[in-house]
């Protein structure tokens, strides 16, 4: 919990005013000593309460004023909500590597299909959008709603040299801010409070590869921080050497048989995987990428995998954590102690009659 206004908490200090009031108000009662010689009616004039009985009203007092002082002090809780103006914004790598069969068919088909069935599942949802990158980055769909736009989207990838994963993000982000007015494009200066949560916008990045081109990831993903949108990312593939194959489509502007990503060709060769290999992504680095930006780092080696870790996405960024001002409450529960202190202190404190006299028979 946070406070708005935390000067407001030195309200707090009028709370020992009141025990020194009481207690001041109890010694003079004790001074004021009045002699009587009927024990009879001493019993008759006191009210008749017990310890606790006088206590009470001091606590409900002394306890609702503290409630009141802290309600002036603005406080605020962080909850979590569901976010009814969400952006996703699908990041997919179409490096040459995605051609790798290590993932049956291949990769990029695999990953094709989990999409799709990630954008069926969200239909009536948020609104969804596509970059894809390898050399540089592109938006493939600005962010809709339209399902069928998007699957038609999906269905024209092509894989082409380089991995460009700040690319990405960066483009991502600027295609964000052209339907999130809160959220700056990438040439704008940006510093997003922490204190008023996340966006509602994320983005996902799914990659097999290492950034080897463009933006330093880990400055996009800074750019992306400043704005308080969140970077999910999956690292995509196995670490087994497969042969490259890609359907005539599938290449972008390079041959099944020339000196692209063909199995027989020159280029890459026939066999990805490996230590050390161009392909492997980087785990750490994506990690670093979700750390930095409050997402989470997910890890696929197949199409099962990789359809699980997009079923777990939204849980994680359609729910927000949101600052909500609770000072009403407050204001209400220390109005409540109040009014009882004062209705227990005059209930308890009322003057009681004193018996009637009994009636004698008339001689």
């Amino acid at each position: 919990m946070s406070f708005s206004w935390p000067w407001a908490l030195l309200a707090l200090l009028v709370i020992p005013l009141v025990f020194a009031t009481w207690w001041l108000t109890r010694l003079r009662r004790r001074r004021a000593v009045v002699r009587v010689t009927s024990i009879a009616l001493v019993r008759t004039a006191m009210p008749g309460r017990s310890r606790w009985r006088r206590r009470i009203p001091v606590a409900l007092l002394t306890l609702g004023l503290a409630v009141l002082a802290v309600g002036a002090a603005r406080p605020q809780a962080t909850v979590p909500v569901p976010s009814s103006s969400a952006t996703i914004m699908l990041a997919l790598d179409v490096s040459g590597s995605m051609c790798s069969t290590d993932v049956q068919p291949n990769r990029i088909t695999a990953a094709e299909q989990a999409a799709a069935a990630f954008i069926k599942s969200q239909a009536g949802g948020p609104r969804i959008g596509l970059v894809a990158f390898a050399r540089t980055a592109v938006v493939l769909v600005p962010p809709t709603v339209d399902t069928e736009q998007l699957i038609s989207g999906l269905g024209g990838l092509t894989t082409s040299f380089g991995t460009a994963i700040g690319e990405g993000i960066l483009t991502s982000l600027d295609a964000i801010a052209q339907v999130d007015p809160s959220v700056p494009p990438t040439g704008a200066t940006a510093s997003r409070d922490r204190r008023v949560g996340y966006a509602d916008d994320v983005i996902v990045v799914l990659t097999d590869g290492s950034n080897n081109r463009g933006v330093d990831p880990q400055v996009a993903a800074k750019e992306a921080a400043n704005r308080g949108v969140r970077v999910f990312t999956i690292g995509y593939g196995t670490d087994n050497p497969a042969p490259l194959a890609c359907g005539a489509g599938q290449f972008g502007g390079f041959s099944g048989t020339g000196s692209g990503f063909g199995g027989t060709g020159s280029g890459f060769g026939g066999q990805v995987g490996g230590a050390g290999n161009p392909f492997d992504a980087d785990f750490e680095a994506l990690t670093q990428i979700s750390r930095t930006t409050g997402g989470m780092f997910y890890r696929a080696q197949d199409a099962g995998q990789l359809a699980t870790a997009l079923a777990k996405l939204p849980a994680a960024f359609t729910i927000v954590r949101k600052h909500i001002d609770i000072a009403s409450w407050f204001a209400a529960a220390g109005g409540l102690l109040v009014a009882a202190a004062v209705v227990l202190s005059l209930w308890w404190n009322r003057t009681r009659r004193p018996p009637a006299p009994a009636k004698t028979a008339d001689h």
